[in-house]
């Protein structure tokens, strides 16, 4: 079976999961990154930085 391609929006999530778990960062607010919505992974991204 052909695999569906993910959208852009889920490709960036998983790109800005990869740098912030190489930044150690595994968590927010108590909660798992994959649980967190693209906008919440971003405002925390660019604060790490």
């Amino acid at each position: 079976m052909e695999q569906i391609p993910e959208s852009k929006f889920e490709d960036k999530r998983s790109i800005i999961i990869e740098q912030l778990v190489e930044q150690n960062v595994f968590k927010i607010d108590g909660r798992q990154l994959y649980e967190l919505s693209l906008y919440e992974l971003m405002k925390t991204y660019t604060e790490e930085l």
